[in-house]
C-alpha cells in the first residue's frame, strides 16, 4: 500500500474502529478479492469488533497496491459516509502534495533517466543494510546480498531501470528518503 493511502486509514483508525463491522462483508469481501489469506481470516476470532477492525486495519498496508482500493469498495454498500470520508482525506492530502520523493531524496533531475551504476548501487545497498548491522552476524554478507540483488534488477531491466524506477520501488517499500540522500550525488 502507497504511503499516500495509509494517511488516511491511520488518522481515521479509531473513527473506523467505531463505525465498522468488519465480520460480513468486508472481510468476505477482501478475501474474495485476494486482498486477505486464509490465515487473516482469523480476524474473525478477535472477541470485539473494534479489535476485528483494528486487525484489519493492521493488516491491510502490508497486502499491496490495490489493498487500499479494494478495503474502500467493500465499504461502498454497509458504510458509504466511511468510504465518502476516507477518498475526501485522500482527495485533500494529494491536493496539496509533499515534495516529490525523489525531490526528497537529493536526485538531481538529470539523474534520474539514467540507469545507476555499480558504484551507485554499491553505496544504495550500504546504507538499506545498515540498519540491519546490529542484527546480522556477517554485516557484509547482507550488503553483498543487496548489492547482487539491485545488480540483478537493473541487469533484468536493461535500459528501463532508472534511478527513477529504482526510487519509485524504494518509495513504494516506505524505505524513508534519508536513506537514499547523498547516494545518487
Amino acid at each position: 500500500m502507497y504511503p499516500k493511502h495509509k494517511k488516511p486509514l491511520r488518522s481515521q483508525r479509531l473513527f473506523l474502529a467505531e463505525e465498522l463491522l468488519v465480520d460480513d462483508m468486508i472481510i468476505q469481501y477482501l478475501y474474495q478479492e485476494e486482498m486477505l489469506t486464509e490465515s487473516h481470516l482469523e480476524i474473525q476470532s478477535e472477541s470485539s469488533n473494534r479489535k476485528k477492525t483494528l486487525k484489519l486495519l493492521d493488516i491491510l498496508p502490508t497486502r499491496g497496491s490495490r489493498a487500499f482500493h479494494h478495503f474502500i469498495q467493500s465499504l461502498e454498500k454497509d458504510f458509504p459516509w466511511s468510504k465518502d470520508k476516507l477518498l475526501r482525506l485522500f482527495a485533500e492530502d494529494t491536493e496539496s502534495p509533499p515534495p516529490s520523493f525523489t525531490v526528497q531524496c537529493g536526485v538531481p533531475d538529470h539523474i534520474l533517466p539514467t540507469v545507476p551504476t555499480t558504484q551507485h548501487l554499491n553505496r544504495l545497498a550500504a546504507r538499506l543494510t545498515d540498519p540491519y548491522r546490529c542484527c546480522a552476524d556477517h554485516p557484509l554478507a547482507v550488503q553483498s546480498q543487496v548489492l547482487a540483488g539491485l545488480v540483478m534488477w537493473t541487469q533484468r531491466n536493461g535500459r528501463e531501470a532508472t534511478v527513477r524506477r529504482l526510487l519509485q520501488s524504494l518509495q513504494a517499500t516506505d524505505t524513508p528518503p534519508s536513506v537514499l540522500q547523498q547516494v545518487f550525488v
